[in-house]
C-alpha cells in the first residue's frame, strides 16, 4: 500500500503530466494557426509553397496614369503574389516610379484597376491602402533628418528592439539623428520601419540609390527572406538589374510606359540582349 506522501507525489506528477500535454497541444495548434496566416507550413523547416489558387497580394490591370493628362504609363497589367519578389525595371523615365505611386494612391489612374488582395482601390486614399497593408519605400526612403533612430521607432509605435532584428547594427545607432547616418544606414532604418509593420504588399524604389553594389548586395536577401517567411509580395523597382533579379521570383521591364518584356527572373537576368535593348528605349515582345 502506497504511502500519503507516495499518492501525493503520484498526484501531482500527473497533474503536471496533464498540464505539459495540454500546453504542448494548445501551443501546437496556435503554430499552426499562425502558420495558415502567414502561408508557412508549420511542420516544416522551409515556408510552404503558395497554392496556386491563392488570391494575388497585388494585382493591375490595364493601369494607366500620368502628370497633367499627359501619359506615362499606358495599359499596364502585372501581378505580385504572396511571398514574391517582383522586379519592376526599365530606363530612367519609363514610369516605373509612377508606377508606384499610383499604386500608392499619390497618383490617380486614368484607367484600369488597382487590387491589393483580390479588393479594388479605386476610392481608396494613401492612409487607408498603408492601413489595409500596403508599405511603399520612396527613394528618399521616408525618413526624418531631425529624428534620432530611436525616436522613428516611437513615431511608429513599435519597439525598436523588436523592430531592428534584421538589422542589429541599428542598436548602436539608437541615439543618432538620422540625418547623420551613412546612406545604408538610413536604408537600413527605412527597411527596419516597414518590416516591423508586416505588410500584405512591400514596394521599394530605388533602395539602392547612392549606395555601393557591396551595400546594396547585402540588403536585397533580407528583403528576400523577409517576403518567404512572411508571406509579403515585394515589388522592387531597382537600378542594379542583376542584383535584383538574383533575389527576384519574376520580372517586368517596361519602356516608354508600356511593357516591354515579362518572364522567370532567371530567364530575363541571362537574356542580355533584351535587358540592354529595353534599356536603351527599344521594344520587343515580352518573354513570356
Amino acid at each position: 500500500m502506497n504511502s500519503p506522501r507516495k499518492d501525493w507525489v503520484l498526484s501531482i506528477r500527473q497533474l503536471f503530466c496533464k498540464q505539459f500535454k495540454v500546453t504542448i497541444a494548445s501551443s501546437i495548434r496556435r503554430a499552426h494557426i499562425r502558420a495558415r496566416q502567414v502561408g508557412v507550413d508549420a511542420n516544416a523547416r522551409r515556408p510552404a509553397v503558395v497554392e496556386p489558387g491563392a488570391i494575388d497580394v497585388l494585382e493591375l490591370d490595364q493601369l494607366s496614369v500620368g502628370y497633367d493628362r499627359a501619359p506615362v504609363v499606358r495599359d499596364l497589367t502585372l501581378t505580385v503574389g504572396p511571398g514574391e519578389v517582383v522586379a519592376l525595371l526599365g530606363a530612367n523615365g519609363a514610369g516605373k516610379t509612377t508606377t508606384l505611386r499610383a499604386i500608392s494612391g499619390l497618383l490617380k489612374p486614368a484607367g484600369g484597376v488597382v487590387r491589393l488582395s483580390g479588393q479594388d482601390l479605386a476610392g481608396v486614399s494613401p492612409t487607408a491602402r498603408a492601413r489595409l497593408g500596403l508599405a511603399h519605400v520612396p527613394p528618399d526612403r521616408g525618413i526624418f533628418f531631425g529624428l534620432t533612430v530611436a525616436e522613428h521607432f516611437r513615431l511608429d509605435g513599435t519597439e525598436m528592439d523588436a523592430a531592428i532584428g534584421h538589422f542589429p547594427a541599428l542598436r548602436a545607432l539608437r541615439g543618432r539623428r538620422a540625418g547623420l547616418l551613412s546612406g545604408g544606414e538610413q536604408q537600413m532604418l527605412a527597411l527596419a520601419r516597414v518590416l516591423s509593420r508586416r505588410p500584405k504588399l512591400l514596394m521599394l524604389d530605388e533602395m539602392s540609390l547612392g549606395l555601393a553594389p557591396v551595400i546594396v548586395d547585402r540588403l536585397l536577401p533580407v528583403v528576400r527572406e523577409f517576403a518567404t517567411s512572411h508571406g509579403t509580395g515585394v515589388l522592387l523597382v531597382e537600378q542594379h538589374v542583376h542584383l535584383a533579379l538574383k533575389i527576384a521570383d519574376r520580372g517586368y521591364i517596361l519602356s516608354h510606359g508600356e511593357l516591354a518584356a515579362s518572364a522567370p527572373a532567371g530567364q530575363l537576368s541571362q537574356d542580355r540582349a533584351l535587358l540592354a535593348a529595353s534599356y536603351l528605349g527599344e521594344t520587343g515582345g515580352a518573354a513570356s
